[in-house]
């Protein structure tokens, strides 16, 4: 019965593209166009295929990882880029009541303790682990590609600047790093613009280096990383910036996170919030990235978040749109996690490495055949905080210093 009911799934979805399926039973089966190169994947263990059915997206990213799922060329990104161009090109949507919605609101409910608890089950893996694929200054989160060319460095660095720029920052301003991670944001605001800077993470390994590259830095007297919650901070900043952290607050939060913004920014600050979102309707969190990758994390469409933003008080200065930014940083990634595939395996086991592989690339996936973005909400207290257009983001890189050292 199940193999039926696999059958009929997949012959409702491949429309666009082809798929050969090779059945525990040893038979393979033609899916989607006859004219077109078909992804070929193997499914060997027959119990997967209930749950495929029944739930496709577990059913997806365990066999991957297990090993019971394999894909010709080992092409997991060919797999996943084949179904979600037909789950979009079917114009499938989520219901609104769809049980799992309620699930994952639930799942969203943080507090401080629970948040450092999902915090710690990604972050807190091994930083050791973290330098093998991301840049030198481990920043984890979407690069700036203002050139195909770039490298993982150059891109890293340009979102950074392309950040602080729309800070606005003068040196000398406080600004509050939320989710600092390994301090790189906090390092490069206090190097190049010259500010003073707190940075507040939940992850202990992240604390424990970020404070070390500090010291090294000679920066001990401009920033400060802390081991906190942001909602324990009590000072007010004149820049708040948040890099890759509000994926994490959860809807339940999320009106409360643009208080704490609206509370601890000085009333001529600008605040910066740069999140990965969804540029279609809201949609649950994926079962699998919140089960295996990232408990209680959502990312929000901009009718999540918006009204959360208006009842704040706070302007809504700029809300910049990154597209595929984020499946180029998550391509490099990727080929460096395959390049140290050795030691991956070395410290976490051969399933693991499976498993971050999929993460990885489903992601990519996700944002260059689906509907995910990355958003920049430049935010103020007083809409007169920044500047009517967008020039002063674009002044050359010379005419900056320049001021900088001016101004310094």
């Amino acid at each position: 019965m199940w193999q039926k009911l696999f059958d009929r799934l997949l012959r409702s979805l491949v429309v666009e593209g082809a798929l050969e399926v090779t059945l525990p039973c040893g038979s393979t089966i033609h899916y989607g166009q006859k004219d077109v190169a078909p992804v070929r994947a193997t499914l060997s263990d027959p119990r997967r295929l209930r749950q495929f059915v029944t739930d496709p997206e577990m059913a997806l990213g365990d066999s991957y990882t297990e090993g019971s799922l394999t894909v010709e060329n080992d092409d997991i990104g060919g797999l996943l880029a084949l179904a979600l161009k037909n789950m979009n090109g079917n114009g499938r949507r989520p219901h609104a009541l769809r049980p799992e919605k309620l699930m994952s609101r639930l799942g969203q409910i943080t507090s401080i303790t629970r948040a450092k608890s999902n915090v710690a089950h990604h972050y807190d893996l091994s930083n050791d682990f973290y330098r093998l694929f991301l840049d030198k200054d481990m920043q984890y989160s979407c690069a700036y590609f203002e050139h195909a060319a770039d490298t993982l460095e150059q891109a890293q660095l340009q979102k950074k600047r392309h950040i602080a720029r729309k800070l606005r920052l003068e040196p000398g301003m406080s600004v509050l790093d939320i989710g600092c991670g390994w301090g790189g944001m906090a390092i490069t605001l206090a190097q190049e613009f010259g500010a003073r800077v707190t940075g507040v993470t939940l992850s202990e390994d992240q604390h424990r280096l970020a404070c070390e590259r500090v010291r090294a830095a000679g920066l001990e007297d401009r920033v400060k990383i802390v081991l906190r919650d942001y909602r324990q901070v009590d000072e007010t900043f004149d820049r708040i910036v948040s890099v890759g952290m509000f994926e994490h607050v959860g809807i339940p939060q999320y009106g409360e996170y643009f208080a704490q913004v609206f509370d601890k920014l000085a009333p001529d600050g600008v605040a910066l919030i740069h999140t990965i979102g969804r540029t279609g309707e809201p949609v649950p969190v994926s079962p699998w990235i919140s089960k295996r990758i990232f408990p209680g994390g959502h990312v929000p469409s901009l009718s999540e978040t918006v009204p959360h933003i208006e009842h704040s008080g706070l302007y809504a200065c700029d809300i910049e749109i990154l597209r595929l930014h984020y499946a180029e940083t998550l391509r490099h990634w990727d080929l460096r996690v395959q390049a140290h595939r050795a030691e991956i395996e070395e410290m976490f086991g051969e399933t693991f490495f499976r498993m971050w592989r999929f993460y990885l690339v489903a992601c990519e996936m996700t944002f260059r055949h689906g509907r995910q973005a990355v958003f920049q909400f430049q935010l103020a207290k007083d809409q007169r905080a920044v500047p009517l257009t967008r020039d002063y983001l674009h002044a050359p890189e010379e005419e900056r210093s320049a001021d900088l050292r001016q101004a310094g």
